[in-house]
């Protein structure tokens, strides 16, 4: 925007000449706005043609960084089928624990190593203990693991102690990502319990570099998906009329996967799953983001929200290979010949997403890639 920022109003230079954008957030979703209106101004109006063009920057000539200097960093859990798969595999009699139709689940990741689409993914070590074994042993992660899941950020924050409330949430967010919560199964297994994720999921989160904004999906809106029968509603200070109407995203996601070997023979990258993102959630985005600050939590522009895996109900819409693989027990069968029940050094995995509907621009969020390479 530097070249362009003679054009624009005199009181959103200095925030976005900024080497990050926490402080463009900060002034909310009716700046976003006018700012989303300007440009697309600039950019069709022959006005302006010259002095545009001859600022413009081709994609590929660029490295792009992640966009905000992020204070905290929030995974959530909010897809249902993905929750009941992997609770499966752990508590075959109860695969969802009770609180989880009450309760938008979260646990608080690590800023620090969240780094943007194509960062190498070094494989971590840690503490594992396979069932067999009498105790741990440390060691690389065998078992590695992509998470595919949108990442929510913050714009206008609130005060420490001062909630925000169901019908306000949406002008606290100021767009979406693509995020991989890289996690190492084995390490995971053995150290979630009393108090959740740590090693397992720290080492990397990666993210495609784009912030979309509320308004570039709107029209991708939808009703939030119905509760089953039996399911509570929820709760009054998570209820709210506007958001049940348009809380859903009908953002089309797909992951794939190409070896070492696939590069070399030219392999087309697997396809490991494709899905949609209003068929997953069972929480929306407003009600993540309510629920994060109803004990008073102060959010901060530029903080990052993970939705938590996206899988759908149907088995080509999983978001992870331990649910694809049934935990290693079902390999998934590679075009090379391979086969691969958790990734292995040189695997690269790649998230996308767009939205797309009749009437509509194609949208699209980027690319999300990250390559396995051994740990030191």
């Amino acid at each position: 925007l530097a070249g362009v920022s003679d054009l624009l109003d005199e009181d959103w230079r200095q925030d976005l000449s900024q080497p990050v954008l926490n402080a463009w957030l900060s002034r909310g979703t009716e700046a976003q706005r006018a700012l989303r209106e300007r440009l697309f101004e600039l950019l069709t109006d022959e006005r302006y043609r010259d002095d545009c063009e001859v600022n413009l920057i081709g994609q590929s000539e660029v490295r792009l960084h992640v966009p905000c200097l992020i204070g905290d960093y929030t995974d959530f859990y909010v897809g249902i089928h993905h929750a009941t798969n992997v609770g499966k595999q752990f508590r075959p009699d109860q695969p969802l624990l009770p609180n989880y139709k009450y309760v938008p689940i979260g646990y608080h990741g690590r800023a620090s190593s969240v780094r943007p689409s194509g960062e190498p993914v070094v494989r971590p070590s840690g503490q594992r203990k396979p069932p067999e074994a009498e105790a741990p042993e440390y060691g690389p992660s065998r078992r590695l693991d992509y998470e595919l899941e949108l990442g929510i950020w913050v714009g206008r924050g609130n005060e420490l102690g001062q909630p925000i409330s169901i019908g306000s949430a949406r002008e606290h967010i100021a767009g979406y990502c693509l995020l991989n919560d890289w996690s190492a199964r084995d390490l995971q297994a053995w150290e979630y319990q009393p108090l959740g994720p740590f090693l397992a999921k720290n080492f990397l989160t990666s993210i495609s570099p784009w912030i979309i904004s509320p308004d570039a999906l709107a029209p991708f809106r939808s009703p939030m998906p119905p509760r089953p029968e039996g399911d509570p509603q929820p709760l009054p200070y998570l209820d709210d009329a506007a958001d049940r109407e348009q809380g859903a995203l009908g953002i089309q996601l797909e992951v794939t996967l190409s070896t070492e070997k696939m590069r070399r023979a030219g392999l087309a990258p697997h396809v490991l799953s494709r899905g949609q993102a209003d068929a997953a959630m069972y929480w929306s985005a407003a009600q993540i983001v309510t629920h994060h600050a109803s004990n008073g939590c102060n959010l901060q522009p530029g903080d990052l929200i993970g939705t938590g895996t996206l899988s759908t109900a149907s088995d080509d819409g999983l978001g992870s290979l331990l649910e694809i693989s049934r935990g290693g027990k079902r390999p998934v069968e590679l075009e090379s010949g391979e086969t691969r029940s958790f990734l292995e050094d040189g695997d690269e995995i790649t998230l996308r997403a767009w939205c797309e509907r009749e009437g509509a621009v194609r949208i699209g969020l980027g690319e999300c890639v990250g390559r396995v390479i051994p740990g030191v």
